[in-house]
């Protein structure tokens, strides 16, 4: 066992084929991937052990939540950042179970907007609490000052990223 919290631990992880001599932005990459997801993986297990969902399942439900006037089947993929596929077959079995329902979009009537039942309401509100107190206990080992510290690099990385495409021609027009 490690003599102080700070020391790391070996975990065996992408990150783990990282040299000291790769370039700096590869180490820095494979990091963020690794924590990530160690991060997801524990979230999806919680919600699949205590709630018998996907995370996906579980991200639709948090992004139409956001939306109480519900959300264009576009717009909602784009927040999940998953293709229109991938959200229309999850759409179905989630109005198949009474989570959410499909209206016709009144400024659009080749569209749906998708929102939550009462049912998909009562769902989500049942996993909140357990998601956030577990990302409470993923992060506990960090401070307010450091998890806030990480927090704005974190945002500067976002908005590096954005230039980084623009700079690039690589920008679609969801970016």
């Amino acid at each position: 066992m490690p003599d102080t919290a700070r020391e790391a631990i070996p975990v065996q992880d992408l990150e783990t084929l990282a040299r000291g001599g790769d370039a700096l932005a590869v180490r820095v990459w494979l990091r963020m991937l690794a924590c990530s997801t160690m991060i997801e993986n524990d979230i999806r297990s919680l919600v699949h052990g205590q709630f018998h969902t996907t995370l996906p399942r579980f991200d639709a439900l948090a992004q139409l939540e956001r939306a109480p006037g519900g959300l264009a089947m576009g717009e909602l993929s784009r927040r999940m950042m998953v293709t229109n596929g991938n959200v229309t077959g999850l759409v179905a079995r989630l109005v198949r179970e009474g989570l959410v329902d499909r209206v016709e979009n009144p400024s659009d009537r080749r569209a749906s907007v998708v929102r939550l039942t009462a049912a998909g309401r009562a769902a989500f509100a049942a996993m909140t609490p357990v998601h956030h107190d577990r990302l409470e206990t993923l992060f506990a080992g960090m401070g307010r000052v450091e998890l806030e510290a990480l927090l704005a690099l974190l945002g500067n990385l976002k908005q590096s990223l954005h230039d980084g495409k623009r700079k690039n021609g690589d920008l679609d027009e969801d970016d």
